[in-house]
């Protein structure tokens, strides 16, 4: 399987701004930001979450939101705030909100079909 990464620019409610480079990871739920880039962007834990990862360990996380840029749209969107060691990820509810789904074999982002009713 590949992997698929994404440039992106991330903002706080501070205005500042960050470019990440994220992995696009279409078994995550939330996107994450690590330690440092959140703090810079001044965001504040709103709430704590709890997960699984895929190998079936518990963690918590503490999530908030921010801006994301994404290839010319830009959107709010829950993030959980990344520990020491966590790693930038592209979750799907960011990327439905965009309108984005990833092409599982061109390992592409494209836009989503949207549908009324």
């Amino acid at each position: 399987m590949g992997l698929t990464y994404v440039d992106a620019t991330v903002t706080g409610p501070n205005g500042k701004s960050r470019q990440l480079e994220l992995l696009v990871d279409s078994g995550a739920s939330y996107s994450l930001l690590p330690n440092e880039v959140w703090r810079e962007l001044g965001l504040e834990p709103q709430e704590t979450l709890k997960f699984f990862l895929a190998d079936g360990t518990k963690i918590e996380r503490q999530a908030s939101e921010c801006k994301i840029r994404l290839n010319g749209k830009e959107r709010h969107t829950p993030v959980i705030l990344g520990q020491a060691g966590d790693e930038p990820l592209l979750g799907v509810i960011t990327l439905e909100n965009l309108g984005f789904v990833l092409d599982p074999f061109k390992r592409t982002l494209q836009a989503m079909k949207l549908r009324l009713g």
